[in-house]
């Protein structure tokens, strides 16, 4: 089968960093689904195990961690899908990517692709949608108010994948005042297209852009990149007892800033229930399809923001480097095998 991959780690500028490979058809394992892939989204996980992660001795590591296809195999043990079905889900951290002709995934962590959407439009949902609700609704608890602070939330990087579904939650299916930051005037009208209330510059000080529209101390922030820039600025802004929960990996966080007002600290990585196997593994796959479910009653729209072609190595070499760039707005896309 058709994928593409890297033998070794190295900048995105070189062609080897991605190149296309022609590679062994994955066999589903017990609970898996075997699913023929349509199409494929690029996260910022995808550059950072690049960086990071160097393949086996002779392999090939593919990566890729979100797709909408179609499913042509199931494993024995594997339940609520059949052969035809369309998918989408974002994959597990420690298996092969979705950058792939055919990819395996534990049917735990699949939904059901909304029927509304195209292939494209499905595959920029899955990871960010997941992580956005994680962080919203089982990490921020958002339905429980956050005494003497403002209803409000503040999401630190509104317009990027994450970000774009957090607004849309937040707005949808809560009755907080959304705050998003964007630093570019393009950015900030996305922001406002998903349902932000009002949105902030976080090229400047965050306390005061905050403070100036007047709501109060916001109880709930969500951070979801350059934390470790904004950390103080969160600190002083956010309301006594009020919730904090981000998403990327600065190199050093000083939690002590958060000691003060007594502000619990909540880190959401959507892999970790794929990753250890956790009891609660299925409320992947129910969250994707209450998503679908949301998606095809017009309450959430895709966030696809750039379709960069066919899925092959020069157009995902071409998507990482955006990404790395720092101005992705929304998800870029990949779709279809070259012939």
């Amino acid at each position: 089968m058709r994928a593409v991959g890297y033998t070794r780690s190295l900048p995105i500028t070189e062609t080897e960093a991605l190149a296309d490979h022609d590679l062994p058809r994955p066999e589903p394992g017990p609970r898996d689904l075997l699913v023929k892939v349509e199409a494929v989204s690029v996260n910022p996980v995808d550059t950072k195990v690049r960086l990071r992660a160097e393949p086996e001795a002779g392999g090939v590591k593919v990566l890729g961690w979100d797709a909408a296809g179609t499913v042509v195999a199931t494993g024995a043990e594997a339940e609520g899908f059949s052969v035809g079905d369309a998918v989408f889900y974002a994959g597990d951290l420690t298996r092969p990517g979705t950058n792939a002709e055919y990819h395996c995934v534990d049917a735990r962590i699949v939904g059901h692709k909304p029927k509304s959407l195209d292939w494209a439009q499905a595959a920029a949902l899955p990871l960010t949608a997941i992580t956005a609700w994680e962080a919203l609704f089982d990490r921020l608890d958002t339905g429980k108010p956050v005494p003497g602070a403002a209803p409000a939330i503040l999401i630190v990087g509104g317009a990027g994948g994450v970000g774009s579904v957090a607004i849309q939650l937040a707005r949808q299916l809560t009755d907080l005042t959304v705050i998003a930051t964007a630093s570019r005037p393009e950015t900030a009208a996305w922001c406002r297209d998903l349902g932000a209330h009002h949105v902030v510059d976080h090229a400047r000080p965050l306390a005061a852009e905050v403070a100036a529209l007047g709501l109060g101390a916001p109880g709930l922030v969500f951070s979801t990149t350059n934390t470790d820039a904004h950390l103080a600025e969160i600190a002083a802004l956010i309301a006594p007892q009020g919730r904090f929960a981000l998403i990327d990996d600065p190199a050093q966080l000083d939690v002590a800033l958060l000691k003060r007002k007594s502000l619990s600290l909540h880190w959401e990585f959507m892999f970790t229930r794929s990753m250890f196997g956790t009891s609660d593994i299925g409320a992947q796959g129910a969250l994707l399809d209450e998503v679908a479910r949301l998606v095809d009653a017009g309450h959430l729209r895709t966030t696809l923001g750039e379709h960069y072609g066919r899925i092959d190595a020069r157009n995902l070499r071409r998507a990482h480097a955006l990404i790395e760039s720092g101005r992705a707005k929304g998800k870029i896309v990949l779709e279809g095998f070259s012939q």
